[in-house]
């Protein structure tokens, strides 16, 4: 019996050949873990692919032109981090997951000379299809050696206001009784202000070496430990009890995280708006209780 890794190279092999002799496809393109030799793929990673065809709309519109590669169980469209640009995303079966980004032949350049994709392509790329000599027309720049810039002052304490601002928002819609609204806020936004200042606090207090990837991405390897391990508890239930057990958790841990930048990057830590908020905040859970 193959391996899974074996499987998805069957797979990727059966795309190429079918972009080959198909005249709409011009270019096709390897990017992702399945390039790049920091973190390389594992049996759990997806295939990243860009195809560069004569027009997106047919590939776009529907899944039906990946049914000659494996039989499919699900498949939809969404939206990259690249403007304009749009991928389609398909499950084969067993599971085998591909993401197909899908741009017209002449954009494709200026796609992949795109700040965000450029990122991702210099970490690994490998070239398949070819037919038009395209890449043989593509230089990118080299990308200047990364240096770390800490968040400015005003950024940093936007940050930590915005923390403390949504700490009080999501008590109020709590009380309210708008519990999907109030879970949602901490486990998702509030989270995202919290990632933020763990990167913050790994590049400045922490003085890890690693630069955080995009999205939160191999956290446990580059975050400090006490903050991986509290991270935990800050993730609420669909229950009013462990909201409120979560919201503290939330502002306990970003409270220290936030505090310790600020120290050694000599920012001021609002101390007074924290209290304030925290105050308020405690005796709006009290009372519900």
């Amino acid at each position: 019996m193959s391996s899974p890794n074996e499987r998805v190279l069957d797979l990727l092999n059966r795309l190429t050949d079918w972009a080959r002799g198909n005249p709409d496809v011009r270019a096709m393109l390897l990017i992702g873990s399945r390039t790049r030799a920091d973190h390389p793929a594992d049996q759990w990673s997806d295939v990243d692919v860009v195809l560069g065809v004569t027009d997106p709309d047919p590939f776009l519109n529907t899944a039906e032109w990946l049914e000659p590669i494996a039989p499919i169980w699900v498949s939809h469209v969404e939206r990259t981090p690249v403007p304009g640009v749009v991928e389609r995303r398909v499950l084969f079966d067993s599971g085998f997951d591909f993401d197909l980004i899908v741009v017209h032949g002449d954009s494709l350049i200026q796609v992949i000379k795109n700040e965000q994709a450029s990122g991702i392509i210099r970490r690994g790329m490998r070239v398949l299809v070819d037919k038009d000599r395209i890449f043989s027309r593509i230089t990118l720049p080299i990308a200047p050696r990364a240096i770390y810039e800490p968040p400015t002052q005003a950024a940093f304490l936007n940050v930590v206001n915005d923390f403390w601002y949504h700490a009080a928002w999501m008590t109020k819609k709590f009380r309210r009784g708008e519990l999907w609204t109030a879970v949602t806020c901490n486990n998702g936004y509030m989270k995202d202000l919290l990632l933020r200042m763990i990167e913050w606090y790994s590049r400045t207090v922490g003085a890890t070496s690693d630069v955080p990837w995009a999205n939160g991405r191999f956290l446990e390897e580059w975050a400090d430990p006490r903050a991986v391990r509290e991270l935990g508890g800050t993730f609420a239930h669909y229950d009013p009890a462990d909201l409120r057990r979560a919201l503290r958790a939330s502002m306990s841990l970003f409270r220290w995280l936030a505090i310790e930048t600020a120290f050694q990057l000599n920012y001021p830590y609002p101390v007074e708006g924290d209290a304030q908020v925290s105050a308020w905040v405690e005796q709006q859970l009290a009372d519900e209780t």
